[in-house]
């Protein structure tokens, strides 16, 4: 029996406290009393998997051009915010499992890049959390990649991501072997959720930084929420 999912996980590592998809924003969702971090894996021109969220470096970085056209040596030298630079997954990972972390790991391709990202992220994440005592949590917006995962790495739960659940979603996760639905808080409506409920599927919200907000979706039985707001909600 598999241990329930936390309510609370930190977004792209630390939320807005730290530079996102960064190690010092998972150390500090640690320290905060997180016990769930999420963050985006795509892979380098040298085919490595790192932590990043757009395919292009300016918004995060102080770089430029495209991810998966920029090599390692250019890449791992970039400021990522406050001095830290783009982890490598294996690194995120180690920390992860360090920490006693769930890690939520949103495979996060390059256009064009499905197949290739999955195959290594997902045989990454069995290679590296073997044995460990906290299991990660697959996830992506893209099915061809989650197909990928559920075929590579089908002792790994996944999560199948939308903004607006569509009306096929449940036959979606199932041809995927999925276990959760990942979907934009303010998109999720009643009958996906009680459709969810009926299956005992966990469904899990993104970005709730609203307490409010968050009470109301607790309320109608989500089970856990993505945030940017650390400080706001205990960990």
């Amino acid at each position: 029996m598999r241990p329930p999912l936390p309510r609370w996980i930190a977004h792209r590592g630390g939320g807005t406290l730290a530079p996102e998809n960064t190690l010092a924003g998972i150390r500090l969702a640690a320290s905060l009393g997180y016990k769930a971090v999420e963050f985006d894996v795509m892979l380098t021109a040298d085919g490595t998997p790192v932590l990043i969220h757009d395919e292009t470096l300016e918004r995060t970085t102080n770089g430029g051009g495209s991810v998966c056209a920029t090599p390692d040596s250019q890449l791992f030298v970039l400021d990522a915010g406050q001095g830290e630079r783009i982890p490598r997954f294996v690194d995120a990972a180690a920390l992860c499992i360090e920490l006693g972390l769930l890690a939520n790991v949103e495979i996060k391709p390059a256009t064009g890049h499905d197949v290739a990202t999955a195959e290594v992220v997902s045989r990454l994440t069995v290679d590296l959390w073997r044995g460990a005592a906290v299991q990660p949590l697959l996830s992506s917006f893209s099915l061809v990649a989650l197909e990928v995962a559920r075929d590579v790495a089908p002792e790994i739960r996944s999560g199948i991501l939308f903004e607006a659940p569509p009306a096929d979603w449940l036959a979606e996760l199932r041809h995927l072997r999925a276990f959760s639905l990942h979907c934009d808080a303010k998109l999720l409506n009643d009958e996906v959720l009680a459709e969810a409920q009926a299956h005992d599927v966990p469904v899990l919200c993104y970005t709730v930084n609203s307490e409010k907000q968050a009470k109301m979706l607790f309320a109608r039985g989500v089970s856990s929420l993505f945030t940017d707001r650390l400080d706001l909600f205990p960990g």
